[in-house]
């Protein structure tokens, strides 16, 4: 009989928008050795290692090169995903549901203030052919799909603004978080408009920092310290990255994901059966969105559900009591588990629900994304306990402004405004000496 898997140990480091003096090995390490001492293991004691890394945000070729001494995984297996933190946490589930491993780590890290120009690695989404060279900035795709969104659903600019002083509110009551601050709707909307609709105060920022997670099968679990966070289902789903053929208002990803961890789960009734979620909010809207994905919300009624407060810290369904994205900050891969000790952090001790109504499991569901290729992986876990379980969607198409200049080519990447102005009048320059401007 295939054996249940459940997470045992959670190491981490606070979140936070810069980290000059560690390095990301110095981050792991920390973290690893947190959670090692959360579990009551020691580093010989796993089995198998899940490196959650991506070269291209690492600026690093083979990247997972650099993580087995830090974790303690020298002559060790060691399982490399590039792509979101809920694959990675499936990848350790699979290795241990054959039976020939008793005790997985997972880790990640972000080290994204070290990234110059991430609209540069951003541009590695898009089709190489038809999109990519046309130069877009991510900003504009991001502002198409929440104006397809708001238009299909009747969602108010003012909604998407709440989710953001929600999730920051929420922050400030996670030690974790980078960014937590008392923020009005006001303030929201009175940011600068990057894409319209979208504005400025309604995207995460980048945030660094490392988490490290110990799985065992349950016979592993039984004789370790703490309580076992049981994952009862697992799914992820990838939807296209070509712009012309997405459905701009839905995030399929998210609903194809969501539906198999349900499945798994036993899970009939989302809105019904779920205590808690945690779901991706790298734009504001992007919560909204994946509530109605994974059948939290109806289609339509995210926005309105939530001004009536059915997911504050205190409501019906509390959503990202960690502070989300907005909140916590951006980790771009390690943004699912990132969230997972901050909700602990704010939860612990509380239960929303008296024993023996709905959900008395505690169960959770947790959606994350990947931009490459519109990836995204849902579990659902259980129990409720100081490790509390969380459930996180994903953010979503990644959004382009095009910017062209006469008898040169479109620009080659992606580009933030702050870099754009200097390299356009450089451009500039070239094109009135007759310089060539190659992509």
């Amino acid at each position: 009989m295939q054996q249940r898997v459940a997470i045992v140990g959670v190491g981490y480091i606070p979140l936070r928008p810069v980290s000059p003096e560690v390095s990301f090995r110095e981050m792991i390490f920390e973290a690893a050795t947190k959670a090692y001492t959360d579990a009551g293991i020691e580093p010989g004691d796993a089995d198998t290692f899940v490196s959650l890394s991506e070269d291209y945000l690492e600026g690093t070729a083979i990247s997972d090169e650099y993580v087995p001494d830090q974790l303690g995984a020298v002559l060790k297996p060691t399982h490399t995903i590039a792509g979101d933190g809920i694959t990675a946490l499936a990848a350790a589930v699979l290795q241990l549901e054959t039976g020939e491993f008793n005790i997985a780590v997972v880790e990640g890290r972000s080290k994204a203030s070290n990234i110059l120009y991430p609209a540069h690695i951003e541009a590695f989404a898009l089709d190489p052919v038809y999109t990519r060279p046309l130069g877009f900035h991510p900003s504009f795709v991001a502002g198409l799909e929440m104006r397809a969104f708001l238009e299909a659903t009747g969602t108010t600019l003012r909604q998407p603004a709440l989710v953001v002083t929600k999730n920051r509110v929420n922050a400030l009551r996670n030690p974790l978080a980078a960014y937590p601050a008392n923020v009005s709707v006001e303030d929201v909307l009175e940011s600068r408009l990057l894409a319209e609709p979208l504005k400025e105060g309604e995207v995460a920022q980048r945030a660094d920092g490392s988490i490290v997670l110990v799985l065992a099968t349950e016979e592993a679990a039984s004789r370790l310290q703490g309580d076992p966070v049981f994952i009862r289902g697992i799914g992820w789903a990838q939807h296209t990255p070509n712009l012309e053929e997405r459905e701009w208002h839905r995030a399929v990803y998210a609903e194809q994901a969501g539906a198999m961890a349900y499945e798994m789960a036993g899970i009939r009734v989302p809105s019904e059966e779920i205590d808690l979620a945690e779901v991706d909010d790298t734009f504001a809207y992007k919560e909204l969105q994946h509530l109605e994905a994974l059948g939290l919300a109806p289609p339509g009624e995210a926005g309105t559900l939530l001004e009536a407060g059915a997911f504050y810290a205190q409501g019906q369904l509390p959503v990202n009591v960690s502070g989300g994205n907005l909140g916590c900050g951006h980790t771009y891969d390690l943004s699912g588990p990132a969230q997972r000790p901050g909700t602990g952090a704010t939860t612990a001790g509380h239960r929303r629900r008296a024993p023996g109504q709905k959900g008395d499991d505690g169960s959770g569901p947790v959606v994350a994304w990947h931009p490459d290729g519109q990836r995204s992986g849902c579990h659902t876990q259980q129990p409720l306990r100081s490790r509390a379980a969380n459930t996180r969607p994903a953010a979503s198409h990644i959004p382009f402004i095009p910017a062209f200049l006469p008898g040169t080519h479109p620009l080659p990447q992606l580009w933030s405004e702050p870099d754009m102005v200097p390299f356009l009048d450089t451009l500039a320059e070239k094109w009135r000496k007759g310089v060539p401007c190659r992509p």
